[in-house]
């Protein structure tokens, strides 16, 4: 029972690290979504965060398999950070340092309305994790009492 309740712990806590990850990402991209020059000459580009299971494989069939088998807990982790290949966004203004000679200056490819959906989502990720272990630690507490 006390191993369930770990398992259930690892995994929520492996989603909220994930997702607060996420959420440092998307804080990232909104606060560089003016940047016009980086460390590389360029303007910003907006980062992803790229999540993958951990314990077993992905599909259905071998979820429910490691389930019955009780095989380790699967979790989830960041694999990488990477970076979004979209194209930049052109804006005229020819009274901008960074304009080039048609005016148009290169800014970053970052698009506020879905930092914002991505950063609601990845709280309410974050919500969801937090409320699961509450009800994991509810339940052994009450498995607790039940053995007095």
């Amino acid at each position: 029972m006390a191993n369930a309740l770990f398992t259930s712990m690892h995994i929520s806590s492996s989603g909220m690290s994930a997702q607060r990850s996420r959420m440092d990402i998307v804080a990232e991209n909104i606060a560089n979504a003016e940047s016009t020059k980086t460390a590389d000459g360029g303007p910003f580009r907006r980062s992803q965060v790229v999540f993958e299971t951990v314990g077993t494989q992905a599909n259905f069939d071998s979820v429910f398999r490691g389930y019955l088998e009780r095989k380790g807990p699967q979790s989830v982790r960041v694999t990488e950070v990477g970076k979004d290949p979209s194209p930049f966004n052109q804006v005229y203004d020819p009274t901008h340092p960074d304009a080039g000679v048609d005016g148009m200056v290169k800014m970053p490819n970052v698009n506020m309305i879905s930092e914002m959906v991505d950063m609601n989502s990845a709280a309410r990720s974050f919500e969801a994790n937090v409320t699961t272990m509450d009800a994991s630690k509810r339940m052994f507490l009450k498995a607790l009492e039940l053995l007095r």
